[in-house]
């Protein structure tokens, strides 16, 4: 089966969600005797493939308006015209619009729709409504619709009376050694970890702010950056207040790195509160970090009872200076995180639920 993946930023996987679903079941896939096709948009990007996918790469419009939907029209007239896959899985449903075209070239296609992008603030009224709109759309237009969230798949039900398919993230299961922590003049278990994207809605300065606030001993690193995010990432050095504790590393594109950085933290505090099920935290978890998560339902269906949870700076600041007290109950909570979602959230189970779904929908091509 020839099986298109449409609307990420491609891979490798170096940027949120959405990449590393595409590289993660894409290999499976392929893995599986698919041919898998995912088109990236990558400046400067030669390669043609990895992992046994062929990647196809786009150009886009280098605007956070524009970006994804110039990227996915491209991709959408490129495998309507040359590739004609047997399925195709659009990830965002902020490309609404490019669904039709797919059908009416008769390729069934199921819509990833992500989290409450609404809900961003770093769009504005117009794009948030337009977020709105296309929520609707996609979900009503696709063949079928993908949840990475059993909340996600609730929302869809009660605003959109459609049953999405749930299909979560997995979790990589990592044990490193922390010997590259010297790199970053760092130390196993004596630092607390940030890993996000710069957008309010994961309440970094937040989480900065609380930090700050407290009396911890050891540093806050923070590793993240987003594109467009100037702003806010003036909001965050602010916050910082100069402080020495706290260390802004950027982006950190060395998975291996990022993987030791999550294994040997003395806390992962995710301030993720609008996407649904987040890879970021399924990789902490999966590296035995001791998990303090913002308090949303989405973040206590993945965490569980082996996170503790946090809604303000306050919390935050509390938090922090009641782990440096409670080593031993932090590893403990780290390592019933990683049994648990080893169980629970496994990228073979995953690919196994997109391939059977690419199947149901060759087999019914015209619709749900």
């Amino acid at each position: 089966m020839r099986i298109a993946l449409i609307g990420t930023r491609g891979v490798p996987a170096r940027y949120g969600g959405f990449e590393t679903a595409a590289e993660e079941v894409g290999r499976r896939l392929v893995e599986r005797g698919h041919e898998v096709i995912v088109y990236c948009r990558n400046p400067g990007q030669t390669r043609s493939e990895y992992l046994g996918m062929r990647l196809v790469n786009l150009p886009a419009l280098r605007h956070r308006v524009t970006e994804t939907l110039s990227h996915t029209a491209l991709s959408v007239g490129h495998t309507i015209l040359r590739e004609r896959p047997d399925v195709a899985f659009v990830f965002n449903a902020a490309n609404a619009p490019l669904l039709r075209p797919l059908h009416a070239a008769r390729i069934p296609v199921a819509v990833h729709v992500d989290g409450l992008e609404w809900k961003r603030a770093k769009w504005g009224q117009r794009a948030s409504r337009y977020y709105r709109w296309a929520e609707a759309r996609s979900v009503r237009s696709a063949d079928a619709v993908i949840a990475d969230s059993r909340g996600i798949a609730a929302h869809l039900l009660a605003v959109h009376g459609v049953h999405a398919h749930y299909i979560a993230y997995g979790a990589p299961i990592v044990a490193p050694a922390p010997d590259r922590l010297a790199e970053l003049d760092l130390v196993a278990r004596q630092y607390y970890l940030v890993v996000a994207r710069f957008e309010p809605e994961n309440h970094i300065r937040e989480i900065v702010t609380g930090f700050v606030s407290s009396a911890a001993r050891l540093p806050l690193v923070v590793v993240g950056d987003a594109p467009y995010a100037d702003a806010y990432r003036a909001e965050i050095l602010a916050a910082a207040r100069g402080d020495t504790r706290v260390r802004l590393l950027g982006a950190v594109w060395d998975a291996e790195l990022l993987d030791v950085l999550y294994a040997h933290c003395l806390t992962y505090l995710h301030g993720h509160s609008v996407g649904g099920t987040n890879p970021s935290l399924l990789r902490a978890l999966g590296a035995a970090a001791p998990v303090s998560a913002f308090d949303v339902d989405f973040n206590r269906e993945v965490a569980a009872d082996a996170g503790v949870y946090f809604s303000t700076a306050e919390d935050v600041a509390q938090l922090c200076e009641a782990v440096e007290a409670e080593l031993g109950a932090a590893l403990a909570r780290g390592e019933a995180g990683q049994a648990d979602v080893a169980v629970r959230y496994r990228w073979s189970d995953v690919a196994a639920a997109y391939e059977a779904l690419a199947l149901e929908l060759v087999s019914t091509p015209l619709g749900r």
